[in-house]
């Protein structure tokens, strides 16, 4: 049962990261390598916010998502807004992007330069204090659950029932849906795909903001810690079906719950690469992922 639970709050972290690059590159066709970094910042948000202002981990959450969104949306604007239909140019930059915003955090945005340091940012390695009811154990069936791994399985269920609401129950959900099937035609109808394209991208990048929030609860916050999400995630995209909410969803917890077997019985190295055999699998007998809505 620890396993299982461990394995949940994985693949929580995996879908709210998954989510934001399924809607980025289902609207956009574009694949945004500076994903990671959004999981980063949101991670240093938490920092510097518990830190400097004394805010809990329930108040950051709002707030990284409004920072990385930002971050986004200035990443759309200035830069991919310009290279839509070249999908290795977008690769690049986006990566350039990546590494940019590591070496900023790693020499403290610049200041260091100036000999200025902030407390909590920079190359050191930090660490997020947890609320104490969070830091609680559950006594389920035998097995000890920490309520922290509940608590983010429950984020990332709220995370993906909102992202349901916004993208089949509102004017804008119907806009963005119209314009990741027929884009020309969509704009012919008066629908500003460019708008559009912006907000998904802040959206998504905003997801992965408050997925950086719950990995600091129980993670050490480094620049380069958001690396290994955005590989996970885009297997858990390409695995569930490019653009298929459920299919994300799903992809996410079985991956999750894969990992966490395999490490807890073996360790994280056979963990990992049972991670990737199984993802193959998946390509090798359901090409275009596990649910894939029939189009003509």
């Amino acid at each position: 049962m620890e396993t299982f639970v461990i394995g949940l709050s994985i693949g929580s972290i995996l879908f709210m990261v998954a989510l934001g690059l399924a809607i980025i590159y289902g609207t956009m066709k574009v694949i945004n390598l500076a994903h990671g970094e959004m999981v980063m910042i949101g991670a240093y948000v938490t920092v510097l916010a518990t830190r400097h202002l004394g805010l809990n981990i329930y108040l950051c959450l709002p707030l990284a998502f409004l920072v990385t969104a930002m971050f986004g949306l200035a990443i759309e604007r200035s830069v991919v807004s310009r290279l839509y239909g070249r999908l290795l140019d977008t690769l690049l930059a986006t990566w350039g992007i990546a590494l940019i915003l590591q070496q900023l955090v790693r020499i403290h945005f610049g200041l260091a330069l100036f000999g200025i340091k902030i407390d909590g940012l920079g190359a050191d390695l930090q660490n997020v204090p947890v609320p104490v009811e969070l830091q609680q154990t559950w006594h389920l069936l035998g097995a000890n659950i920490p309520v922290y791994r509940a608590f983010v399985f429950g984020i990332a269920v709220l995370l993906g029932a909102a992202t349901w609401w916004l993208l089949y129950r509102t004017r804008f959900g119907s806009q963005l849906r119209a314009v990741s099937v027929a884009r020309n035609t969509a704009a012919a109808c008066g629908v500003n795909d460019k708008k559009v394209n912006a907000l998904a991208f802040a959206y998504g990048c905003g997801l992965a903001g408050v997925a950086g929030v719950l990995v600091s609860g129980f993670k050490t916050v480094s620049p380069d810690m958001g690396t290994s999400y955005v590989v996970d995630a885009f297997l858990v995209v390409v695995a569930g079906g490019v653009g298929q909410l459920l299919g994300t969803f799903a992809a996410a917890g079985i991956l999750g719950e894969v990992q966490s077997f395999v490490a807890t019985w073996l360790n994280d190295v056979y963990g990992r690469t049972v991670l990737f055999a199984v993802v193959i699998l998946i390509l090798l007998f359901k090409p275009q992922g596990l649910f894939v809505t029939k189009s003509r």
